[in-house]
């Protein structure tokens, strides 16, 4: 794990000044990779590459990046791990390039990637390897830069223009350092972030900067060497390699036939070699255990296949809504894990806030990425390496709102639209405090399941879903912030996504397949993945997601709706194989978020760090967001009226990033 960046100025420019720029960008990323630096230049070209190295695999200098391949020919920045590098390496050590064995140097997984490149050919060589990566490679023979990325995006990437030349970088702190940035917000980019809480790839929140999409190679070729000119502002040919969709409709053409049993027998095998795999490293490791099914069934496989203890890790909150230690530390006992777990008081969560402008490097509003810092943090004074269980409920049909999106639909979907329109409006026609107090007259006589806090705030909420047209539209509605960000955001349309653009809908899949679709190439890898990412390396500690392995996703893909959700329980199959090795009744509980107290902490300790930000005169003065939109939702939060911590926290996390 560590970071890359890079630049192609074709104009060239004077080699000191080539060697201090790609020094300047790659010391931005000393988090990513405190145990070494390298450049590479060739000024005649004027192509750069940087590189920040947390060393996991060959801890030796053999390791060392920039890399150089044994031919010359290829010079590589990578970033990830490839857990299939060793059977790729006696592959080549058999055949070779133009028959002629590779002599090895080292035995990092880097030296294999130059060596199959080399032998098999770039879109080959990604096909075949398994892994998360990020990989900027320069063709010396071609003059061709090639990046790419891994299929389920773990590895970021961003690249674009900053004048006349191509950069490119694991953060966006890396092209910062370019001298003479001066790119300008992307408006529309703010928008989506406003509505969903991450900025969507392709998107970053500068323009002419882009976030390469999972399972994609982007290449640029000199025109001396048969290219186009590079072309200031272009995205460039993307090219997929793989792709969820691809899988996905593989997968229910050609679904899984056998029996129960043999599901079981096959997931769990898939699970083992994952996780086998993602074990390999020279220095310690370990896994964030929650409790939670995807977790403890990371952690009781990779304990079943270790001699030692595993150390696990997880963080408490003294507030029992929000608190989960305790059921991952029962789960650790039964294990027999090496357990470490810290209760966090507000005061050191709220302590992380101010970093988070710089961790997450643009906006990002998921609050659970505090959590996850402090859960980064802690496992790093212990490990280099940490497993996570991320993905499971993409995959096997995990989150509440799948469930509640169908229920709904099936309840709206026989009423007439106009009737469904007349209810909207009679909602939303009282006030919600007026709905309050009727609910507060009625309490005594209301079924406990109607006895809820701020009940008007929900019933305007739900109003918004009595007009819907498709079971989509709800789903938005769920997994949006601000429903009409252009309202919010001054001078700027909103662009279409994967989660508003009819066309990206899986034909042929039932409902709850189509909602793990979307959130499989836009929530996990936007949101999840950058969560864990950024603390994660923040604080020089390596992530790896084996639920996320290429062929388990395949396989999940293949399988029927029963065996991921059945008589209304989520992760069915993959409940099977945790029971093997843990009790049931430590796992069946209401499954429940990694987050915080947002809305109790904004009207108390957070809220004049809250109002600076929110001020009117420093919304009118940057001019970007609506001022009065702003203010009248922090007033009816503020008193109690409605429940905007999520809304706002948006607001919060880019101006904190802004002001940065």
């Amino acid at each position: 794990m560590c970071g890359l960046t890079g630049f192609w100025q074709p104009c060239g420019c004077p080699t000191d000044e080539v060697s201090a720029t790609i020094q300047r960008m790659a010391d931005t990323l000393v988090h990513r990779g405190p145990d070494d630096v390298g450049v590479w230049v060739d000024t005649e070209v004027g192509i750069a590459l940087g590189h920040r190295r947390l060393a996991i695999l060959d801890l030796s200098p053999a390791g060392h990046q920039p890399m150089v391949s044994a031919t010359g020919r290829y010079v590589i920045a990578f970033n990830g791990e490839i857990y299939n590098h060793l059977e790729l390496r006696e592959e080549l050590s058999k055949v070779g390039a133009g028959g002629t064995a590779p002599v090895w140097r080292g035995h990092s997984d880097t030296e294999t990637l130059l060596a199959a490149f080399a032998a098999l050919g770039i879109e080959k060589t990604l096909k075949r390897v398994v892994g998360m990566f990020a990989i900027a490679l320069w063709d010396r023979e071609t003059r061709t830069l090639t990046l790419a990325r891994d299929r389920m995006g773990e590895k970021p990437l961003y690249y674009g223009w900053v004048r006349d030349a191509l950069v490119f970088g694991s953060e966006l702190k890396a092209l910062r350092a370019y001298p003479g940035f001066d790119n300008a917000i992307e408006r529309r980019s703010l928008a989506l972030f406003m509505r969903y809480d991450y900025i969507p790839a392709p998107w970053s929140i500068y323009e002419n900067i882009w976030k390469l999409p999972p399972g994609c190679f982007v290449q640029f070729r000199a025109a001396s060497h048969g290219g186009e000119p590079l072309a200031v502002g272009s995205r460039g040919n993307i090219k997929p390699y793989w792709s969820v969709r691809d899988v996905a409709e593989r997968g229910l053409a050609n679904p899984f036939t056998g029996r129960e049993a043999d599901a079981v027998e096959e997931l769990e095998r898939l699970l083992r070699q994952s996780i086998a795999g993602q074990m390999m490293a020279d220095v310690p490791l370990g896994a964030f255990l929650s409790g939670g099914i995807d977790s403890s069934t990371v952690v009781a496989l990779m304990q079943a296949q270790s001699s030692r203890a595993v150390k696990t890790f997880t963080i408490g909150f003294h507030e029992q809504d929000y608190n989960e230690a305790k059921h991952a530390k029962a789960v650790a006992c039964h294990l027999r894990t090496n357990h470490t777990e810290l209760y966090v008081t507000p005061q050191e969560a709220m302590a992380v806030i101010p970093k988070l402008p710089s961790l997450y490097d643009e906006p990002f509003a998921d609050s659970s990425q505090i959590p996850t810092f402090l859960l980064a943090q802690l496992a790093r004074q212990q490990v280099t390496v940490s497993l996570s269980g991320d993905g499971g409920d993409e995959l096997f049909g995990g989150y509440t709102r799948y469930f509640l999106t169908h229920s709904l639909w099936q309840r709206l979907a026989w009423i007439p639209l106009p009737m469904r329109k007349l209810a909207e409006q009679g909602v939303l026609a009282i006030s919600p405090q007026t709905w309050n107090r009727v609910f507060a007259l009625l309490a005594p006589v209301l079924p406990e399941r109607l006895r809820f806090r701020l009940p008007g705030d929900k019933l305007h909420k739900a109003a918004a879903l009595f007009v819907t047209r498709r079971p989509e539209d709800i789903y938005l509605r769920f997994v949006s912030h601000w429903h009409d960000p252009t309202s919010l955001v001054i001078g700027t349309e909103e662009p279409r996504t994967a989660l508003t653009e009819p066309a990206t809908v899986l034909e042929g899949a039932d409902f709850e397949a189509r909602m793990m679709y979307l959130d499989s190439i836009t929530y996990l890898p936007d949101d999840i993945l950058v969560k864990v990412d950024r603390a994660a390396m923040g604080v020089s500690l390596e992530t790896r997601v084996p639920l996320l392995d290429h062929r388990i996703v395949e396989f999940a893909w293949q399988l029927p709706h029963y065996f991921k959700i059945r008589r209304g329980q989520s992760k069915w199959l993959l409940r099977q194989v945790l029971y093997r090795y843990v009790p049931k009744e430590l796992i069946e509980r209401p499954k429940m978020g990694f987050g915080i107290p947002l809305d109790q902490w904004l009207r108390g300790p957070l809220r004049e760090w809250a109002e600076d930000l929110l001020s009117e005169e420093r919304l009118k003065r940057e001019a970007f967001l609506n001022p009065e939109l702003v203010r009248q939702k922090w007033q009816e939060h503020l008193l109690g009226r409605r429940n905007w911590a999520y809304h706002l926290w948006n607001v919060l996390m880019w101006e904190a990033w802004l002001a940065a």
